[in-house]
């Protein structure tokens, strides 16, 4: 970790909003374990949680992953984004070849 901002919250700085932050990675790491468990994800996923660095800002951390759990998580998200990708409107309108057609 060569950023400072990345180090845990072993010493706490006054004024420093570590619950909100802390409250926040919370949140998203159960909201990202949701979508984890309706992809059949969870096991793989065991040690995710939220947590705090020294300036407050929240993180969620994914704990140790497998290489296969990787491949598959990227697998859905890549999926996701193609089946958002065809939902935007450019993508409904089919490509139209205004070029006449040789005789």
């Amino acid at each position: 970790m060569d950023d400072k901002n990345d180090v845990r919250a072993d010493v706490l700085r006054p004024g420093v909003p570590y619950v909100r932050g802390w409250s926040e990675a919370r949140d998203a790491a159960r909201e990202l374990a949701n979508e984890l468990r309706l992809l059949g994800l969870a096991d793989d996923f065991a040690y995710l949680q939220g947590d705090v660095n020294i300036v407050g800002t929240g993180h969620v951390r994914l704990g140790r992953v497998t290489s296969d759990a990787a491949t598959r998580l990227k697998e859905a998200l890549v999926h996701g984004l193609c089946v958002e990708i065809g939902r935007l409107p450019c993508a409904e309108e089919p490509a139209r070849d205004d070029r006449p057609t040789p005789a």
